[in-house]
Parts: structure tokens; C-alpha cells; sequence
């Protein structure tokens, strides 16, 4: 019905008019031939066209969404060199995500020009200024793509990652052709795809990139109808070829304790037989998991997800909260000689869909402190060896890989720079099921203005060119590997007279520290506070 009443939509109404109009001069033309009357026909008529080849057209989605309204904007953007100071002005801490970030995924993605003349746009003399510092002899670019290889000596199939992957974005909350494209980039590009909690989706499946499948606590693709996680049905999806990680998500950067919900509104039939829930009724996902209790019990959780997937990686993502109840993870880990193959910290300010404000302003560690201090906890316990960590949280550009790896990540997802190669503009409309893009709806009117065919290669490209500009960082730091980044390589001003390195403002751990007994008051106190039995915090001893 929608697909009938589609020329009425106030989407179409400037497009529909100049039909109608169009079509108006035609007849009274026939009736009543006048030159007068070709002046508005030929202006009418040529809207028409211009409005017709939106429709059908495939490079660009709000032109096929919005039909002629649409080209204000680019007529904007071409002008924007003009009135890019009135609009970083109006972009304040209202802003989700800045303007300049946005141009470097657009351009990348479009193959285009990525340099600009007349320096920085930084201030670099303002608090909180970072930079890399470059060699004196840099070494030449490397030319072979930087991959990691995850999994520990319990894994009998690890996978050899690249440094920049799709981070987790459900299906549900991503159109049907917004995951086709991910996932054909990724499979055109060789990087992974994470589904997301929302389920391995046959859209996952179609283009046959590599999967990182996410369980949460819904247990969607893998539970029962009451709701609890099925061992039978997640053995049968874990051990297809293509997925090549298995991911227990604890908690979400962008709303940390929280839980989620797809609106019903978003929940089509595809949908509830994705992730097994009735179709027309809010898809919850609890605060908490069900599977499991303790410390103890997730780490044999954990090995019970390899053990079913048939050895392959098994590891958990979290944004860090309590600092005692990760450190209680790492003394289960120490208890049952289970450890994960790999980490997963996303960081507080990350996060693609809607979510409570305070959640997104104030709930949750933003990522570097995270992933230090879980890259420190690592290292305390003498683990770190065996177990791989990812980061992700508003990474987009080469510079902020270079930068958290340089504070112990391995490897790195991006969310939000995928959607913007897909065309997303941040509309902030993801939860109303109006995204004007065809990015994060699931009506299929709106969804046929992304068009796979040409937004797969956009992401192809989008990290295809973000990994050769780390390659060139690489390089121009002296080094030939990004895992070589130290937090010596990175410096930040932290006032108006004084620089410290990363180094300084993120002191390691020595190896073994927190087993020996440690006096860095960071985690001396957690560390005494932290149980492999419970995720409660216990007394300090007197």
C-alpha cells in the first residue's frame, strides 16, 4: 500500500507537482496552442525529467528518497567552502559527529580528492591537541595489507584479521541493503563484518564476506522461545565456514547497562525469523545475560562457544564500567584457565543508534582509558600474550587507528564510518524507521534508495584508503607495522604551556604486577575488591 500511495508521500510532493503541472501545460497546449505556454512547460517539464532521473538513478540515496527537494543540499555542499564557518559555528556539543570527520569517509568512499590546501584546521596551541611524531628517516610504505592474527593456544581455527573491520551493527536496526553492501565490501575488500546482536541474518549471508557473529543477551539466531540461549541452534550457524569469530557482547558504548530495544514498528516478519521473536511486539534485549551468573560461569560460557563453533575464536566485547568487575573477569580467567581469544572494548562515545541521552553523555569509560586498562589488566595477569584486543568507538580516520593502537589495541572496528560510506548523513532519525537515506529503516520504500550495486564499493573503498593512510603513517613514524605504535610515538597538549607524551599520561603496567601485588592506585584497590565468583564488588580486607 505504501509502495501505491508512494506520489502522495510529502517526500515526492515537489516532484508530484511539477507533474501535475507539466502534465496541465501539455493539455492546455493540445486545447489552446500559444507560445506563452511553452515558456512554464519547458521549466516544468525539464523538472520533471530532473526529478525522474533522481528516482531511477543509483550514486546517490537522498536524491532517490527525495526527488528534486534533494538538490538543495548538494548545491550546498557545493558551495561549502563559502559556508563552512557558519556551519562548524552551528555544530556545537549538539552534534553528534563532526563535519570534517564525515568529509574524510565521503571523500575515501567516493574515490575522491582527500588532501586540502592552507594547513591544519586544528588549533593546535588548544587543550587537548594530539599528534604522531614522525621519523627523521621514515621507511617506505608498506604495500601488503596489515592483518592479526586472533586466537589463542585453545583455538584450533584462528583467523587472520584485518587491522580495520565493520563494527557491530544489527540487521533490524540496518536495512536489508545496508547489510548486503557491508558485507559485499567486505568480502570485495578481505575484512570482517560483525553482524551485530540482531543475528546472522540470510542478508549476512548472501555476498559471503567474513562474519564475526555477536551474541547478546537476546540470544537472537541461537535461543529458545522462552528466550534463553540454544547450544543446538547456535552450533548450527557458528560452524558455517563463514563465520570466522564468535563475539559475547556484554555491553554496548553507547548505552552501557542498558539493554536495548528494536521498536515493534521495525520488527517485520524477515526480522522476528532472523532472530526467532514474535513479529509486532517491542524486540527486547535484557540488561543482563541470562547464561551465565559469574565470573567463573561466563569464562566456561566462552570456551563453550569455541568448543561449539568448532575452535574458532571466542572472545567478548564490552564498554568498561566497573573497574573491579572486568579485573574479577581477569581472576576467572586466572582460576579456570579459560581465556578468551580476544577483547572487545568500545568505548563510551561510540554507538550508531538511538539510545537514553544520559546513557550516551555520561554512562560508561570512553575507550582509550578502557582499552588501557584493559591492555594494563592483561599484562598484570600475564595474559596478554594470548589474548587479542579490538577497539571501537567514533574511529574513522587513519590517525585514530594509529593512536589506540598505540595503547594496546590490535585491531579496530569502525560503526559509523561504514554508515557514513554507505550515504548516511546523520539525520538522527534511526529510531523512527524515516531514515531518508535507506541506511536504518526497515520500510522498503525508503530502503530501495540505497542501492547495493554502488554503496558496496563505497565501503570497499572507504577502507581500502583508510588502511593505505595508516600504511602511510606507518611509515612516515620509521616503523613497518602499526602494531609497532607506542605511547611514546603520540604526545597531547594539556594546557596552554605544556605537552606530555602518552607515555606520561598512560603509565603500563610491568608484567605480572597485579599477581606480584601492585601500588598502582589505578588498580590496587579494585584489584583487592574483584572476585572470580561474583561481579559484586567484595569488602576490602581491614
Amino acid at each position: 500500500m505504501r509502495t501505491l500511495l508512494l506520489p502522495l508521500s510529502a517526500r515526492f510532493i515537489v516532484y508530484t507537482a511539477a507533474l501535475t503541472i507539466t502534465a496541465v501545460l501539455l493539455f492546455e497546449l493540445y486545447l489552446f496552442p500559444s507560445p506563452v505556454v511553452w515558456i512554464p512547460l519547458l521549466l516544468f517539464g525539464g523538472l520533471s525529467i530532473i526529478g525522474t532521473i533522481d528516482l531511477i538513478q543509483t550514486r546517490h540515496a537522498v536524491l532517490r528518497n527525495y526527488p528534486l527537494m534533494a538538490h538543495i543540499r548538494f548545491i550546498l555542499e557545493e558551495i561549502r567552502p563559502e559556508i563552512r564557518q557558519y556551519f562548524l559555528e552551528s555544530e556545537k556539543d549538539g552534534t553528534p559527529f563532526s563535519r570534517d570527520k564525515r568529509a574524510i569517509v565521503y571523500q575515501r568512499a567516493k574515490q575522491a580528492l582527500d588532501k586540502r590546501p592552507f594547513g591544519t584546521h586544528n588549533d593546535v596551541y588548544a587543550n587537548g591537541f594530539e599528534w604522531l611524531h614522525h621519523s627523521i628517516a621514515p621507511k617506505p610504505v608498506a604495500q601488503e595489507p596489515f592483518r592479526i592474527v586472533i586466537g589463542g593456544p585453545d583455538c584450533s581455527k584462528p583467523y587472520a584479521a584485518s587491522i580495520f573491520n565493520i563494527s557491530a551493527m544489527s540487521f533490524g536496526a540496518l536495512s536489508s541493503n545496508a547489510i548486503r553492501a557491508l558485507n559485499k565490501g567486505a568480502k570485495k575488500g578481505n575484512f570482517a563484518h560483525d553482524t551485530g546482536e540482531g543475528g546472522y541474518s540470510p542478508y549476512h549471508r548472501e555476498n559471503g564476506g567474513d562474519i564475526i557473529w555477536e551474541i547478546g543477551s537476546g540470544y537472537f539466531s541461537c535461543r529458545n522461545p522462552d528466550g534463553t540461549f540454544s547450544a543446538e541452534k547456535f552450533e548450527q550457524n557458528a560452524k558455517s565456514d563463514q563465520i570466522k569469530m564468535v563475539e559475547l557482547k556484554l555491553s554496548q558504548g553507547a548505552k552501557p547497562g542498558h539493554g536495548g530495544v528494536l521498536p515493534a514498528a521495525k520488527v517485520s516478519a524477515e526480522i522476528a525469523a532472523t532472530r526467532g521473536v514474535p513479529m509486532g511486539v517491542d524486540c527486547i534485549s535484557p540488561s543482563r545475560h541470562s547464561a551465565f551468573s559469574t565470573p567463573i560461569e561466563m569464562m566456561q560460557f566462552i570456551a563453550t562457544m569455541r568448543r561449539l563453533s568448532g575452535g574458532k575464536p571466542a572472545g567478548f566485547k564490552l564498554c568498561i564500567g566497573h573497574p573491579w568487575e572486568f579485573l574479577a573477569v581477569c581472576k576467572a580467567m586466572l582460576e579456570t584457565e579459560i581465556y578468551p581469544d580476544f577483547i572487545v572494548v568500545d568505548g563510551k562515545e561510540g554507538g550508531t543508534g538511538a539510545a537514553p541521552l544520559e546513557f550516551t553523555d555520561h554512562i560508561g569509560m570512553p575507550l582509550r582509558e578502557g582499552l588501557n586498562f584493559v591492555h594494563n589488566a592483561l599484562v598484570g595477569i600475564n595474559a596478554r600474550h594470548r589474548v587479542k584486543i579490538g577497539a571501537s568507538g567514533k574511529i574513522v580516520s587513519a590517525f585514530d587507528i594509529a593512536r589506540v593502537m598505540a595503547l594496546g589495541a590490535d585491531w579496530c572496528n569502525s560503526a559509523r564510518g561504514f554508515m557514513f560510506a554507505l550515504g548516511c548523513i546523520q539525520s538522527q532519525s534511526c529510531h523512527t524507521d524515516r531514515c531518508p537515506t535507506g541506511v536504518s529503516t526497515q520500510d522498503r520504500v525508503r530502503q530501495r534508495a540505497l542501492v547495493v550495486g554502488d554503496k558496496f564499493e563505497r565501503v570497499y573503498n572507504f577502507q581500502r584508503a583508510t588502511v593505505e593512510a595508516l600504511a602511510e603513517l606507518v611509515a612516515a613514524a620509521g616503523l613497518n607495522h602499526p602494531t609497532e605504535f607506542a605511547p611514546a610515538h603520540f604526545s597531547r597538549r594539556v594546557s596552554a604551556d605544556e605537552v606530555k607524551s602518552f607515555a606520561e599520561l598512560y603509565p603500563p603496567l610491568e608484567p605480572g604486577e597485579l599477581l606480584a601485588g601492585t601500588g598502582d592506585k589505578r588498580y590496587e584497590v579494585a584489584w583487592s575488591m574483584a572476585s572470580a565468583r561474583e561481579f559484586r564488588a567484595q569488602p576490602r580486607a581491614a
